[in-house]
């Protein structure tokens, strides 16, 4: 079974965004896979932590369960939230028979890389704005910015590999990879968070660099980021312009559809609706229809109410539509397995480390990416959080187990 999981684990990085919906077939099989372990029946030795990581998975799902039950609403809402539960038998498989860990990141570079080739092609070959791959333009830049970020935390398990070199060089050319494909779909949201990503990665491995490898990572981080401004075909510096453009519009009282003044509009409407009914949410179909009325007020722009189902932002569109209920089942999906992945960022064991820093990355980059986007509310978006919490934590848990 070790090398059934090893597969599906790797398939699951590497056809991520590559492959239509290919995120969704490495989790088929660990989900599939995981019907063994009624036959099997393999002593898994649970945990109080790994009771704490399946509450929060369960809770997530049980919120989604609570708007549909008592707003009434179509079953097809249910549907996102339920791949939180289809992920614990999932987690349950990995920690019964973890996958070797050379494929985990070779998967994930193999994902990263293939994302940026293609962001590459649809961009610069084929000529369209913002590379977008097989999904959306912000799900296909967030989860390539994703997959770039973790390959970065396998650098603590490449440096004690047989081939060192290899391995170092690969997770970095997925860390590029995932990188371009994150610049290349023009997805800010993503980029707001790298500080926060720098930290992890240097509170986990800085001690490990000497002073001059630490000045010329800098400077390279320095010149990386001049050379992605200022080379037009990135795109970037016509997205950051962008940026300041709509606020200073949305601040003149114009702007209100723009990228950035929607996201106002829908922030403020939201934030309204939350005001009126803090406990209970107002539901998806509830919500809609009340920012309508907002619009039909005249309190936020007509066009903005119309086109978004959701505030584009994982926090406020939790709370809207779940109310209290559902803002601490989101948090409780961050935190929890923030906290107790960030107990082994600094672990003697380096396999182990480089899993703890992975762990923490995946609520920290999620975190930054709700702030702009409510990824939840997106199928690649659910998935690619539930099975790669999942697969992580078995790893980090059967690790722990060894050491």
């Amino acid at each position: 079974m070790v090398g059934y999981t090893s597969l599906a684990v790797w398939l699951f990085g590497a056809l991520a965004l590559v492959v239509s919906s290919g995120y969704s077939l490495g989790a088929l099989l660990l989900v599939l896979g995981s019907i063994m372990l009624l036959y099997s029946r393999p002593r898994l030795g649970l945990s109080c932590q790994d009771g704490l990581i399946m509450l929060a998975m369960l809770g997530f799902c049980l919120a989604g369960l609570w708007e549909v039950l008592v707003f009434q609403e179509p079953w097809r809402e249910f549907d996102k939230p339920s791949r939180f539960l289809l992920a614990i038998p999932a987690m349950l498989l990995v920690l019964a028979y973890p996958p070797r860990l050379a494929w985990l990141w070779s998967g994930l570079v193999v994902g990263a890389v293939g994302a940026g080739a293609w962001a590459i092609w649809q961009k610069l070959l084929v000529g369209v704005d913002r590379a977008t791959g097989y999904t959306y333009v912000i799900q296909f830049g967030d989860i390539s910015m994703l997959m770039g970020i973790l390959c970065l935390a396998g650098l603590g398990w490449a440096i004690i590999q047989p081939r060192r070199k290899t391995w170092l060089g690969l997770l970095l050319l997925g860390a590029l990879g995932g990188l371009l494909g994150s610049l290349l779909s023009g997805s800010r949201g993503g980029w707001v968070g790298l500080p926060f990503v720098l930290l992890v990665l240097y509170g986990a491995y800085g001690a490990l660099m000497s002073r001059r490898v630490k000045v010329a990572l800098v400077a390279l981080c320095v010149a990386g980021a001049a050379v992605v401004y200022t080379v037009p075909q990135f795109g970037v510096q016509h997205r950051v312009h962008g940026a300041f453009e709509d606020i200073a519009q949305y601040m003149s009282g114009e702007g209100q559809t723009s990228s950035v003044g929607a996201r106002f509009e829908m922030w403020h409407g939201a934030g309204l609706l939350i005001g009126e009914r803090p406990l209970l949410g107002w539901g998806e179909s509830g919500y809609y229809r009340e920012m309508n009325r907002l619009a039909e007020q005249g309190v936020i722009n007509e066009r903005v109410a119309e086109r978004y189902t959701h505030p584009h932002n994982e926090f406020l569109n939790a709370f809207a539509k779940q109310g209290v209920v559902g803002l601490l089942a989101l948090l409780a999906l961050y935190l929890v397995p923030l906290k107790l992945f960030a107990r082994e960022l600094k672990a003697a064991d380096m396999e182990l480390r480089s899993l703890a820093v992975a762990g923490t990355l995946l609520p920290v980059a999620y975190i930054d990416f709700g702030l702009t986007q409510s990824l939840m509310e997106h199928n690649s978006g659910a998935m690619v959080y539930a099975f790669w919490l999942a697969v992580l934590w078995g790893c980090f848990q059967a690790r722990c187990r060894v050491g």
